[in-house]
């Protein structure tokens, strides 16, 4: 990944976050968060560094207490990068909110204090590298431990009375504080998974990112998606959802149930007509071990709480298999391609190895084991904490706010989203004393209304999409997992920025993953449009999530806004087997679905071929 860059005559600028309209119906956006998240619309600081739209994680305008996901996964991994591993050229990430979506702005290490850092990061990543089999297990127990503690929290309504043995036992507590401990309880587990989520994240990449510095000094001009294809062809964790459902298809297929999948919405008929099968008890036992772990996997990517959970809409997983068994009985393969994928990683490590011998050859295989080694966590770690402790995680909001919604504090279970973290706990000591002392508590004659005008703040927000960035960008963009994980390089920056003239009318992004497919584009803003999608179509999304595996069997390539060499988007696309090019920067908005595009994933060009 070079970062040169033709000379310009003028540094081009995206516009400055003050100069951008607030969409009619969304006036005072920015007293939804708190205080220390929202753009200020003035002139200062926020009108001058350079920030770009994480839509790869947060492609839509947030509700009041999901900015927790943002502001956890944003400090913690800042925390690793400038606390823990004394990474030499990168600090963390400062972010803020922009019209209702996260911007980010990566903070460098000043020039003169990188050396000073070298001894202690190399130290602290030494200790990781030499001990990863037992550290990485070590995470695991944790993140389970922290997994279920979360899930043995309760929210009960209160009882009209102190239970009598509560009184005998000089107890002395009326329960309300394991309502208000349990709410706190709940956010601190959520913070703590975080906080491991990035222990190794960080050192996936910089195993990667050290693999593929050497190569490029060892052999200048191999492609990028050469040092990728070295380490592909993975097992990953982050697999086992969608294969566990292609596993219950075939296994449907087998024993003759395929035609009580006629209507998978029906959940419960579609199960009862499957167990009054001869043989369909194994299949209800297969499908019931399938779902712990593996159904905690949500449709969108945890960071909402509107995402739809496997294990809480089983019409989902469901509907998938549906799909696999016709795809079965219409001849298809449907598992990954991972012996070609071996295959070709083998054939292409040994092409390079042949080229180096002595140090540099030893220098090789080391750097690129380790690489391979830690590459699977990459995506691993979506799984044990964006989908499954989430997962967990909303599931025991919601349940809070039902306590509220019987209270008569607002009338749905997802009302809750529109107040803070912070509102929430004061909402709860609203609710506990008015139960305490006997009267009304002020929130059901505050929160309905507030809660709909802060509904048509959202609403109106959501009509416009987000700017893919603000301000002036560096002349040079070095930081490492900027360009690895969102794609956002010198070039393309300077591509988005580009004018129509300047171009052959292409649109151009990473080379993401290898191949050229021409077929007739499906644009898809929301998991929810997954429905839409027809075999054989092209994806065009403003990403991805990497639950949408059961999807990749139907396409025949991706294009996404944002996204890097190392972005979910682009590794599950080389694990498919499918053409891919991420960050293209408005992909989704300058293709219309039914266009006849042609994406050539190899040089990272798309070009819209016919309407």
């Amino acid at each position: 990944m070079t970062t040169t860059q033709p000379a310009q005559a003028a540094m081009k600028s995206f516009p400055r976050p003050s100069s951008l309209p607030v969409p009619e119906g969304a006036e005072g956006w920015e007293k939804l968060y708190p205080y220390n998240l929202a753009f200020q619309n003035v002139d200062g600081p926020d009108d001058e560094k350079f920030w770009f739209c994480d839509s790869q994680h947060w492609p839509t305008v947030y509700k009041p207490f999901e900015t927790i996901g943002g502001e956890f996964a944003v400090k913690c991994l800042g925390q690793y990068n400038t606390r823990h591993l004394m990474i030499p050229p990168a600090n963390g990430i400062e972010f803020k909110i922009h019209l209702g979506y996260l911007y980010m702005s990566p903070v460098a290490v000043p020039e003169d204090q990188i050396a000073a850092r070298v001894p202690e990061f190399e130290k602290r990543v030494g200790h990781y590298f030499q001990n990863w089999d037992s550290l990485l297990e070590q995470w695991k127990i944790k993140v389970r431990a922290t997994i279920d503690e979360m899930e043995a929290l309760t929210f009960a309504p209160l009882p009209d009375m102190v239970p009598f043995d509560d009184i005998v036992s000089g107890k002395a507590k009326d329960g309300s504080e394991v309502l208000m401990e349990n709410y706190d309880r709940l956010i601190q587990l959520c913070y703590q998974n975080w906080q491991y989520h990035f222990e190794f994240l960080n050192l996936g990449y910089i195993a990667y990112l050290d693999f593929f510095t050497f190569a490029k000094q060892v052999f200048p001009d191999i492609p990028d998606l050469a040092v990728a294809k070295m380490v592909q062809g993975v097992d990953m964790e982050l697999f086992r959802p969608d294969d566990e459902l292609k596993k219950l298809a075939a296994l449907a297929v087998r024993i003759g149930l395929h035609d009580e999948f006629d209507d998978t919405d029906d959940v419960a008929g579609t199960l009862a007509r499957i167990a009054s099968h001869a043989q369909g008890q194994q299949w209800i036992d297969a499908w019931t071990a399938a779902q712990d772990p593996w159904f905690n996997f949500t449709v969108g990517n945890g960071f909402y709480g509107h995402d739809k959970y496997w294990i809480e809409h089983l019409e989902i997983p469901l509907g998938f298999i549906k799909d696999y068994i016709r795809r079965l009985e219409d001849g298809q393969d449907i598992m990954r391609p991972v012996e070609t994928l071996v295959a070709e990683r083998e054939r292409i490590v040994e092409e390079y190895r042949s080229m180096l011998d002595g140090e540099n050859l030893a220098a090789f295989d080391a750097k690129r084991g380790l690489a391979a080694t830690a590459y699977p966590y990459v995506e691993n770690h979506n799984f044990y904490i964006e989908h499954w402790t989430m997962g967990v995680f909303w599931r025991k909001v919601r349940e809070l706010s039902r306590v509220f919604v019987a209270d008569r504090f607002w009338a749905d279970e997802n009302d809750m989203l529109f107040l803070t973290r912070s509102e929430v706990r004061d909402a709860l000591f609203d609710l506990v004393t008015g139960w305490a002392v006997g009267v009304t508590p002020t929130g059901p004659s505050y929160w309905p209304k507030e809660i709909e005008r802060r509904r048509g703040i959202v609403d109106a927000l959501s009509t416009q999409r987000p700017q893919p960035a603000l301000n002036t960008p560096p002349a040079q963009i070095t930081e490492p997992f900027t360009q690895m994980l969102w794609g956002i390089t010198t070039e393309q920056v300077q591509q988005w920025l580009a004018d129509d003239e300047d171009s052959d009318g292409a649109i151009t992004g990473m080379a993401a993953s290898p191949g050229v497919v021409e077929g007739r584009a499906r644009v898809v803003y929301h998991a929810d449009q997954l429905s839409e999608v027809q075999a054989g179509e092209i994806l065009v999304a403003t990403i991805t999530a990497p639950s949408w595996g059961p999807v990749f069997g139907k396409i025949t390539a991706t294009v996404t806004d944002i996204g890097g060499m190392m972005s979910h988007a682009a590794i599950v696309c080389r694990e498919y087997g499918l053409p891919a090019v991420t960050g293209t920067g408005n992909g989704s908005t300058t293709i219309t679905t039914g266009q006849l595009i042609r994406v050539d994933g190899t040089r990272g060009r798309v070009e819209i071929l016919e309407d």
